[in-house]
């Protein structure tokens, strides 16, 4: 939907901004079912929390582990391909390539604030400061995890970003960069299952709105629960034009 003739005038990333912590008040029935899908994918994740946890670490307390001694590398993969889509742009002065990097700035900047106030306000302790998964507001930063918000709404742009001839490629290496750094952070013990879910869904859904605003796709993107045999699957579709 092209932006109110008030906004136009603004600067583009103050109107962005603008427009991003707005958003629900224009929401229409996509956006409100991208938003209801969330919430179910992250209910569903936080039932398995405490079994993921068990699969890494095992039943007993906490680990003696230093996670921030992971903080940085789990961030490498996200700032590697963030890094390496400036640089090709800056080689090659692909006009294309510098509004796909701009728009890996604002995506990764939208969600990381909207991450870090979610943070403050849920208070969910670490696997690592908790057995349980139940431990709200405590003064926690669990919830949603940072690390998995800003590899998605990176490595969405880079998934859906550009023409169409090497679109597979793209989405493996996008939303692939996504996926491993969720599991990464679970792998050591940083988050629980339904952070890095949390996280997953903030960063599709910032890139997702940052792109519409740079690219005018006008795109329809939704989740769906799919009914199989045992159960379900959480689905996905951008379709950009």
């Amino acid at each position: 939907m092209p932006a109110p003739e008030s906004e136009r005038s603004a600067p583009p990333l103050l109107s962005d901004i603008g427009a991003y912590f707005t958003a629900p008040l224009r929401w229409d029935g996509h956006d409100w079912a991208w938003f209801g899908g969330s919430l179910l994918a992250i209910g569903l994740a936080h039932r398995y929390d405490s079994q993921v946890r068990t699969h890494f670490v095992g039943t007993g307390p906490a680990p003696n582990t230093d996670t921030n001694s992971e903080d940085t590398k789990d961030a490498i993969p996200t700032a590697a391909v963030f890094g390496g889509t400036w640089a090709l742009a800056l080689l090659t002065r692909d006009s294309d390539g510098y509004r796909e990097g701009w728009a890996m700035v604002e995506a990764a900047a939208l969600s990381g604030v909207t991450a870090y106030a979610l943070k403050f306000a849920a208070g969910r302790e670490t696997p690592e400061q908790a057995t349980g998964p139940n431990e709200w507001f405590k003064g926690g930063a669990s919830f949603p995890s940072f690390h998995a918000t800003a590899a998605f709404a990176v490595g969405t742009v880079l998934a859906e970003s550009g023409n169409d001839d090497y679109r597979l490629l793209r989405r493996l290496l996008g939303y692939g960069l996504g996926l491993a750094t969720s599991y990464e952070r679970l792998k050591h013990n940083a988050h629980w299952l339904s952070d890095t879910t949390a996280g997953a869904a903030l960063g599709i859904y910032s890139a997702r709105f940052t792109m519409d605003r740079r690219y005018g796709t006008g795109s329809e993107s939704h989740l769906a629960l799919v009914p199989i045999e045992g159960g379900a699957m959480l689905t996905y579709r951008m379709s950009l034009e």
